[in-house]
Parts: structure tokens; C-alpha cells; sequence
């Protein structure tokens, strides 16, 4: 059983660090290049976010998606959506995703039961979302919460692949793109 999970490609949001959750914002034209070199499996499920820049990824990569899910959607942000970290670091101090609240948005204790309802239904799918979220369900695949997701990377139009070692689960890829 694989699980491939592909980030949406560049947006301008990402490309200057704004907090990109449940706002839909397009593709840059670097972004598309980008997914269109993307090469996964094909045969298998491909879920989406229900936010274009996903199923822009998605289309540009060649995948056809079967099944649109709100729960691959990002980290709801909630009142820092569209900020940057050093912007809400004005008024919180020391304040990361990982560790602190997101006023009218999620917590990382919600985020963490998403990926597990999303990982409890997974069997050789490729999943498409979003960078925060996609750490989270490398974290929570490896038995962790959402907090340990500060410990991956994961660029714009690439994926990292969840797999098994025996019965061990194991990230067996990061920042692939074929």
C-alpha cells in the first residue's frame, strides 16, 4: 500500500510566505510549468482538495481525479489567512502553526484527527493538497501528531510517498517529482 501526496504547485501567496488555507489562489506560470513535470502512477485514486490550485496540479500532472475531498483541504488558518508568519509574530510572539492557535481556524489537535480520518481510508491513492497539511499526514503516518509535521519539507509540485517496511510504516520518499 502507497500513498503519494502531491503539493499544488507555486502560487503567489506561497511564493511570499503568506498563510494560504482556505483562500483559492491560482497557480503561478512557474507553478504550472512545475506540475506539468510532475510523474506519479497511473491506475490508481487520485483525491483532491476541492481548491483549484489542487485540481490545477492535479490536470497539469496528467492525473485524473476521482473523488474531490473537503478533508485534503489546508490548515484552516482562520484569522491569519493571507498573513505571513513575521505579521502575526507582531502580535504573538514566537508564534508557529505547529505550536500555537489560529484564532477561528484550527487547531493542530484538528488537524491531526483530519489526517487520521484521511489516512484511515487510504490504499494506493495519490492524494493532492497542500504543504502544511500534507506534513501533518506524514506525521500522523508515522505515528506522530501534528507538531512533528515541522520537521519535513514539502516543495510546490512535489510529492512524498507513505509506504510500509513490512508492517512498519515509513516515508519513503520527499521531494520527488518522478
Amino acid at each position: 500500500m502507497s500513498v503519494y501526496l502531491l503539493r499544488h504547485g507555486a502560487t503567489e501567496w506561497s511564493d511570499t510566505g503568506r498563510h494560504t488555507g482556505r483562500t483559492d489562489v491560482p497557480l503561478t506560470e512557474a507553478g504550472r510549468a512545475r506540475a506539468k513535470g510532475v510523474q506519479l502512477p497511473r491506475g490508481i485514486p487520485v483525491i483532491s482538495s476541492p481548491r483549484s490550485r489542487a485540481l490545477d496540479t492535479a490536470e497539469l500532472a496528467g492525473l485524473t481525479v476521482t473523488e474531490v475531498s473537503e478533508d485534503l483541504a489546508e490548515w484552516d488558518y482562520g484569522d491569519y489567512e493571507g498573513l505571513t508568519t513575521p505579521q502575526i509574530r507582531e502580535t504573538v510572539p514566537g508564534w508557529t502553526v505547529w505550536t500555537h492557535p489560529c484564532p477561528n481556524g484550527e487547531t493542530a489537535e484538528q488537524v491531526t484527527e483530519r489526517a487520521r480520518r484521511v489516512l484511515a481510508n487510504a490504499d494506493d491513492v495519490i492524494l493532492v493538497g497542500h504543504g502544511h497539511f500534507s506534513r501533518v499526514l506524514a506525521a500522523v503516518w508515522i505515528g506522530r501528531t501534528a507538531g512533528f509535521g515541522v520537521h519535513f519539507r514539502h516543495d510546490p509540485a512535489t510529492f512524498t510517498v507513505l509506504d510500509h517496511e513490512r508492517e512498519s510504516p515509513q516515508i519513503a520518499r520527499v521531494g520527488a517529482t518522478s
